[in-house]
């Protein structure tokens, strides 16, 4: 307990550390500091996903949903069998899973691609 005597202790606060690391980046300081700069940019982003997933949603929309009204425009075809199994099963029951998982995948590719696009937006030099 001696020996600690000639030593002080140095206070840290998490303040100070954050003031050390400011970005450099005008950019990245305008998202930082949630500066009104930065703000466009992040409704930007959030107004560039938002339109993507209500397009896809409209493709789901359209094509699942197209499926009753043309069974019911066309009684005809909730009869046909395909392998054994009647039309609508087949259509709303088994074929609209690869079909929603289809949709997600583009959503999640698009979506990284809007992601990457505001990195680089971001990451740009000023000029």
């Amino acid at each position: 307990m001696d020996g600690d005597q000639g030593q002080r202790r140095t206070r840290v606060v998490l303040g100070e550390v954050a003031a050390r690391r400011r970005p450099t980046d005008r950019s990245h300081a305008d998202l930082a500091e949630q500066t009104p700069v930065g703000e466009a940019l992040v409704k930007g982003l959030v107004r560039a996903q938002l339109a993507l997933a209500l397009r896809l949603a409209l493709v789901v929309v359209t094509g699942l949903g197209a499926l009753p009204l043309l069974f019911a425009a066309a009684p005809g075809l909730g009869t046909v069998k395909v392998l054994g199994v009647n039309l609508p099963w087949l259509l709303l029951g088994v074929l609209s899973f690869p079909f929603l998982v289809g949709v997600g995948w583009a959503y999640v590719r698009w979506a990284e691609r809007n992601e990457q696009d505001f990195m680089a937006l971001i990451r740009k030099p000023d000029q």
